[in-house]
């Protein structure tokens, strides 16, 4: 301020106003406020001439705050006007008054424990310059997002914010200038020699789909998994499924004390595993809990259940990029990669499909009419990435390299539009455990930049291996993900039913007043037909699509 002012003299002053003390700390408030934990009120004040961006970082800022469950509110003048301040005009006493009590309110939200953001063009009616800000943004050189990123980084360096939240993706990569020490070190080290299903799981963490973790879980990190669903050390942080390295009891009586032991696959050692720790596997625990069910016949199942009695957990140095040399390497695309090629594209929007069988007109349509809903909300650029799940699948799937082909099928036929697609391949395994792994698949899609989800019906669903019957409710995927906790920065566009309509001849969404015009074409069905090279009714599926399909049938019959 320019000089001390008289405050309003017409304001009525009790001479009895004692200030209350809470009963409530402000460590005990930080506990319950948001799901991250810790204290973290505190006042962040905007301040600049008209025109320098203000409100568009005040609502930039909150935004990304509270996608990452850190609570806020932005105070914006104008709003306040409208209730707490419009008995005010703009002479200067009233803008004094004004910007009284907006510190005020502010300085409650923060004691509440919120961080909050306030915008003026001046502390004072005419605008000063302040003598020392914390921090100076240039706005008129830098774009909104690197505006945002210095914000956050004060905050960090404040200890406001955790890193991570900076860091959404944490690489498990050994960087370049330390690779051939570290090669050198894995060649001393005693071995776990791991499966492809390991090493699959290796990818996943190497290329930071499961950040933050920072390699295979530890106990404490699978009890919390296995019982919250959630990463529970530095406030909530949703991660359904664990992600885990079993090992015999040989090899945990041999190795267990190592300081670091090395990962080897097919005689290449391709990661270490620091200070490991050996703790007991639960299957049949654990498999309940993941699975709600024990039935053996459940191929993840039979899998854990055939596999080590123990799990071995540590912080994970890979050693290379995971490279699989079949073709498809060019479509596995890093969680840093992905969100390169938006930035790259321009997208202002990022809605993600995740599948695991091939793509037919009415997963086309659901697409089509999400990115129509995209655009009618105002967004400019909104961009696909169709997102096939690339790891271990059941026998009876149709195999990665025959789905490729079918989804570049689908798009040189202009079902879905190459200029605002991106086909990448995710490297997880399928585990079919239903509403817990779509989960997992939507968290991962967000690491990776989505802020559109497209949950199906019975995602990651399987039919019992004993009844035949449904094994989750179909419904029950999508529900959950509205309402898991850590989802944030993701909104989930539900599914809706499309099936065959004859009238039309095309695929359709469902109206149960028209039920009669409408056909469901079953998975079943769709086998039935490709391996006799029969054609589906016109419009189920892009003709070429369907060739690749009717091709790979056809080669099952030769090998058989």
């Amino acid at each position: 301020m320019s000089g001390v002012k008289k405050l309003r003299s017409d304001l009525n002053r009790s001479t009895n106003v004692v200030y209350q003390a809470h009963h409530v700390s402000r460590s005990k408030r930080g506990q319950v406020v948001g799901t991250r934990g810790g204290f973290r009120g505190c006042t962040i004040w905007l301040t600049g001439l008209s025109g320098a961006g203000k409100t568009t970082i005040s609502f930039a800022l909150e935004e990304y705050l509270v996608s990452h469950a850190i609570p806020c509110y932005s105070l914006d003048g104008d709003n306040i006007r409208h209730g707490l301040n419009k008995n005010l005009g703009f002479s200067a006493e009233d803008r004094e008054e004004n910007i009284r009590r907006v510190a005020e309110v502010a300085k409650l939200f923060a004691d509440a424990g919120l961080v909050c953001i306030t915008r003026f063009t001046g502390i004072d009616s005419e605008y000063e310059r302040p003598e020392a800000p914390e921090l100076v943004l240039k706005t008129g050189e830098l774009t909104v997002n690197e505006c945002l990123h210095q914000v956050l980084e004060l905050l960090r360096d404040q200890n406001i914010v955790p890193s991570e939240i900076m860091e959404e993706v944490n690489e498990l990569f050994v960087p370049e200038n330390k690779l051939k020490l570290a090669m050198a070190d894995a060649n001393t080290l005693p071995t776990i020699s791991i499966t492809k299903l390991d090493l699959q799981w290796v990818q996943v963490l190497a290329e930071g789909w499961a950040s933050p973790l920072k390699g295979f879980m530890r106990e404490r990190e699978f009890l919390q998994v296995v019982h919250f669903g959630n990463l529970l050390d530095d406030g909530a942080i949703n991660l359904s499924v664990p992600i885990v390295l079993p090992v015999s009891t040989e090899t945990m009586q041999k190795l267990d004390g190592s300081a670091a032991v090395a990962l080897e696959y097919q005689g290449s050692r391709v990661a270490i595993l620091r200070n490991p720790e050996f703790y007991v596997h639960r299957k049949e625990e654990r498999c309940a809990r993941q699975w709600g069910t024990t039935c053996p016949q459940h191929p993840y199942i039979k899998m854990v259940m055939e596999g080590g009695d123990w799990l071995v957990g540590g912080d994970l140095e890979v050693l290379e990029r995971i490279k699989w040399n079949d073709g498809l390497d060019q479509y596995r695309l890093t969680p840093q990669e992905l969100k390169q090629r938006f930035k790259d594209m321009k997208a202002d929007a990022v809605f993600a499909f995740q599948l695991r069988n091939p793509v037919h007109n009415g997963h086309a349509l659901l697409m089509h009419d999400t990115k129509c809903c995209l655009l009618e909300r105002g967004y400019k650029n909104p961009v696909l990435l169709l997102h096939p799940l690339g790891g271990w699948t059941k026998d009876d799937d149709v195999p990665l390299d025959w789905r490729m082909k079918q989804h570049a099928a689908v798009l040189e036929e202009g079902i879905l539009d190459p200029a605002n697609t991106i086909v990448a391949i995710f490297p997880s395994p399928m585990m079919y455990a239903g509403p817990t792994e779509v989960q997992w698949h939507c968290r991962a899609r967000m690491i990776a930049g989505a802020n559109f989800y497209i949950v199906g019906r019975d995602p990651a669903g399987i039919p019992h291996p004993e009844t035949k019957q449904d094994l989750y409710d179909p419904t029950h995927g999508g529900k959950v993900l509205t309402m898991a906790p850590g989802l944030t920065s993701v909104e989930i566009i539900p599914f809706r039913v499309a099936a065959y309509n004859k009238t039309k001849k095309a695929m359709d969404f469902y109206d149960k007043e028209r039920h009669a015009e409408f056909e469901f074409i079953s998975g079943t069905k769709m086998r039935n037909l490709a391996r006799s090279g029969a054609n589906p009714p016109d419009g189920f599926m892009a003709l070429k699509a369907w060739k690749v399909l009717v091709q790979y049938y056809t080669s099952l019959q030769k090998d058989q």
